[in-house]
């Protein structure tokens, strides 16, 4: 006659198994934050990186003189505004 006889399981498969089982019991905590981006937020990005690249494009192409008259190379820091702006809104985009 043979006996089979089992191999008991180590300490560790034992553990890791209880330690799922844990984890499948506790209820996941989640951030409150929303995990979509408002409807706006889209669209205001992309309007607002078009508008800094428009700005900037205006102010190349008409020699430094448009869009607004009189404050010079404070045009770029506007549009660059603009472009920051859209980085800025970026972030918040999930």
């Amino acid at each position: 006659m043979v006996y089979l006889s089992r191999m008991p399981k180590s300490k560790l498969r034992r553990k890791v198994a209880e330690q799922r089982a844990h984890n499948q019991e506790v209820e996941v905590k989640t951030s409150h934050a929303p995990l979509e981006s408002p409807r706006w937020l889209a669209p205001t990005m992309v309007a607002a990186f078009l508008i800094g690249l428009f700005w900037i494009v205006v102010f190349y192409v008409s020699q430094t003189v448009w869009p607004i008259r009189g404050i010079g190379n404070w045009n770029m820091i506007i549009g660059f505004g603009f472009i920051g702006l859209g980085f800025s809104l970026a972030t918040r985009w999930r």
